[in-house]
């Protein structure tokens, strides 16, 4: 099975270069520029993960990642938020809002491969 990975930020290079990551692994990338289309999608497509930056137009990744764990469509999908943002206050309330993880830009690509490659492969698993 593909894995469905949503990459939701207003940086047209960052969902390229995130969207190159997706593909690497095999996943298909779905793309967001903004919080509320983010959610539409989010529930639409149900994606195996989603990749967040907390900077939006609209709604701020903060509001789309305490949404997305209230809806039963997306209360378990993981969340890896990716921001400029790297205070640790800032990593605390992507922690607090939802996420599995937090990852400052500029960001990896090996690292963001490997985390998103362990989080896809730990939710695989369901249990019963």
């Amino acid at each position: 099975m593909t894995p469905k990975v949503l990459i939701v930020d207003d940086e047209l290079y960052i969902l390229e270069s995130v969207s190159y990551v997706v593909k690497s692994i095999g996943g298909e990338p779905l793309t967001a520029e903004d919080g509320e289309t983010a959610l539409a999608l989010a529930f639409a497509e149900n994606p195996q993960l989603i990749i967040l930056d907390v900077m939006l137009p609209k709604m701020t990744g903060l509001q789309v990642c305490e949404q997305l764990r209230q809806h039963p469509v997306t209360q378990s999908t993981p969340i890896i938020m990716l921001s400029a943002r790297g205070q640790q206050t800032d990593e605390l309330q992507g922690m607090q809002s939802g996420a599995d993880e937090y990852m400052t830009k500029p960001f990896s690509p090996r690292r963001l491969k490997q985390r998103m490659e362990a989080l896809i492969r730990s939710h695989e698993i369901k249990p019963g």
